[in-house]
């Protein structure tokens, strides 16, 4: 756990983040990490001086396994509402995965990092997809009506609907780019491996979506926030598919 600005609390491991965004209408959760996830909450909660009452809505960047962990214990249990873009609505209702990715994780079958994921997931329940039953839908643009008012940017790519967010000066950016390769190991600013990318093409272009938002602070789901988030989505830009 880690407080990253007074209202922005990143939650997670050394694989996989989500986060808290606070104002003073409440808390919205983004993204859902894995199941076993879930026992960090409330200290991240307490962390800014907040409650499970507190929690008002889950905003997700897109609905993939390691993303939506712990989504429909959480909805169930506060009766709160879940977004997802309106592409991803079908991944995050079925949690059936549509159509081939860019790329094959038989290349991967040699890194050592790529057994730590599945290590991690698989004890921590992130290799089975969860379905959430009920999802409000948003587009490309979108002010969300939750706490911290996200920005929606649709950075398609990774999913058909990934969305990445701007709260304040923080660049939410989900899996459009991270800084730690989930696969591989290596760090710093580039595109998520094309065997987990729809269209690694798509996600290469859509980093130009993210740039001049005047945020100051950019947050992956995989590693470490970066300062100076034109500066990543350059570096990742200049890296291209892995």
């Amino acid at each position: 756990m880690e407080r990253l600005t007074d209202h922005v609390v990143r939650l997670g491991t050394w694989i996989v983040n989500w986060y808290l965004l606070a104002d003073d209408e409440g808390v919205t959760v983004i993204d859902g990490a894995v199941p076993a996830y879930s026992r960090q909450l409330e200290p991240g909660l307490a962390e800014l001086g907040r409650s499970l009452d507190d929690v008002k809505a889950i905003v997700l960047t897109h609905a993939h396994a390691d993303h939506v962990g712990v989504v429909r214990k959480l909805q169930a249990r506060l009766g709160i509402p879940v977004y997802v873009h309106r592409a991803d609505r079908d991944l995050a209702t079925t949690a059936k995965s549509f159509g081939r990715n860019d790329g094959s994780m038989l290349p991967y079958l040699r890194r050592p990092m790529t057994y730590r994921l599945l290590f991690e997931l698989g004890r921590n329940g992130g290799m089975i997809p969860q379905k959430i039953e009920n999802v409000t839908v948003f587009d490309d643009g979108d002010e969300l009506p939750v706490p911290g008012r996200p920005h929606a940017i649709h950075s398609p790519g990774h999913t058909d609907g990934h969305t990445s967010f701007v709260a304040g000066d923080v660049l939410f950016a989900g899996d459009a780019l991270c800084t730690l390769n989930p696969l591989t190991g290596e760090r710093g600013p580039q595109l998520m491996p094309s065997a987990f990318n729809r269209s690694t093409e798509q996600a290469l272009a859509s980093l130009d979506n993210l740039g001049g938002t005047h945020a100051s602070l950019l947050v992956p789901g995989h590693g470490d926030p970066v300062r100076e988030p034109n500066g990543a989505i350059g570096q990742a830009r200049s890296r291209g598919a892995t």
